[in-house]
């Protein structure tokens, strides 16, 4: 029997504070490669056809309305050049969407 996915906001009950909604660039030609079908069957999304995987992994459409609407730049903060910065960025990616692994119930970030 297929699970559907378990998607989790976490991140908006954190604040503004802690992340910064982003736009995905926009490419003129996405091609899928490769998609990790366990990987999927883990977290409820291998029934996404080829379409659907490119709109939500190559163009970041939102998995669902239950998922998170917009990629997050995540926040951080610590010393930077000798001096404290609370408004770090992430500058390596964005946060697209967090689900549980059905099977064992881990939390799980799908980034960039």
């Amino acid at each position: 029997m297929s699970q559907k996915p378990k998607f989790s906001r976490a991140h908006e009950g954190l604040g503004d504070q802690f992340s910064d909604p982003v736009e995905a660039a926009v490419f003129p030609l996405h091609m899928l490669r490769y998609r990790n079908d366990t990987a999927a069957r883990s977290v409820g999304l291998h029934s996404l056809n080829d379409v659907r995987w490119v709109s939500h992994f190559g163009r970041f459409e939102s998995l669902s309305e239950d998922a998170q609407p917009s990629p997050l730049a995540l926040r951080y903060h610590g010393h930077q050049f000798q001096h404290y910065n609370p408004d770090l960025g992430d500058g390596r990616g964005f946060l697209f969407a967090q689900l549980y692994d059905l099977t064992d119930g881990r939390l799980l970030d799908l980034g960039t």
